[in-house]
């Protein structure tokens, strides 16, 4: 193990890694376990956590899986600080796990805003609550909060999700500039489309509130043409080691960022303009 003094980029570092059983969280462990980073896979759903902590296992790696609810903070803080203590450190803390509740504003009943903010925004308060101090300590960590494209830009048909997104890239842009001074990096990850669970249905955890058959769901994501999750896990890590504060991948996505923030008015416009379309598409009566 290295000396308690800076960092690890990647190679005898340890990271913890909420939602890491499938999809975007799964990538990155994996990636993260190939670059010699001892790995945490935090996720309600143990049994596949387990199943890919013995993967990374087999192929050389260190990993463990914990089951952790991240809107149970005593769990996720005991997890940090039992990490710390066997491993000695905590250089990377990725707050990832998520939901996605799709429908119209509508179709939501106040049940599905509290469990989108109570995993989406305050999962992340969680685990930033229980590893920052630890980091403060010791001088130096990065915590990795993922976002959304849909933190970046006007979002119809995913409002909620939206304004959790848009919640956890402003946490994470502030702490960044309060962080700094105490070594401590905070980088904030805003996913384009990646080929997931959460692109059908909203993963184990989410749902749709419209009744529309799969296929058509399918179809329409792959006219945006997702990323494999393994390349792109390789890309956020490299962007992670440069400490970037904003990382979007794919990069193509980038071009939506900076339409909206160039001209507002213009990416309203847009957004409601292909919202139009995708009812239209998906036979949605609005």
């Amino acid at each position: 193990m290295k000396p308690l003094s800076a960092i690890c980029i990647f190679d005898g570092a340890t990271a913890i890694v909420t939602g890491a059983a499938s999809g975007i969280g799964r990538a990155l462990a994996e990636e993260l376990a190939k670059r010699r980073c001892e790995v945490v896979l935090a996720d309600l759903q143990i049994e596949l956590a387990e199943e890919v902590a013995s993967r990374i296992a087999v192929s050389g790696g260190k990993a463990k899986a914990a089951r952790i609810d991240v809107t149970e903070f005593p769990a996720l803080q005991r997890l940090v600080e039992e990490t710390v203590e066997r491993t000695g450190r905590l250089d990377y803390m990725f707050n990832n796990a998520g939901i996605v509740i799709g429908g119209n504003v509508n179709h939501y009943g106040i049940e599905d805003w509290n469990q989108m903010v109570k995993v989406n925004l305050l999962g992340v308060i969680n685990g930033i609550q229980a590893s920052y101090q630890i980091m403060m300590k010791q001088g130096f960590g990065h915590i990795v909060n993922t976002a959304s494209m849909a933190g970046l830009m006007p979002s119809p048909g995913a409002v909620a999700y939206a304004t959790t997104k848009h919640a956890v890239v402003g946490l994470s842009q502030s702490l960044r500039a309060e962080a700094a001074q105490k070594g401590v990096r905070v980088s904030v990850l805003c996913p384009g489309v990646v080929r997931t669970p959460i692109l059908e249905g909203g993963g184990q955890y989410g749902k749709m509130l419209l009744d529309i058959p799969p296929e058509k769901v399918r179809r329409m994501w792959e006219k945006l043409k997702p990323m494999p999750p393994g390349i792109f896990a390789e890309k956020v890590l490299n962007s992670i080691a440069k400490n970037r504060a904003i990382i979007i991948v794919p990069s193509r996505w980038k071009l939506f960022w900076w339409l909206n923030r160039l001209c507002p008015s213009l990416g309203i416009f847009l957004a409601q303009k292909w919202f139009q379309e995708t009812l239209r598409e998906l036979g949605i009566d609005p």
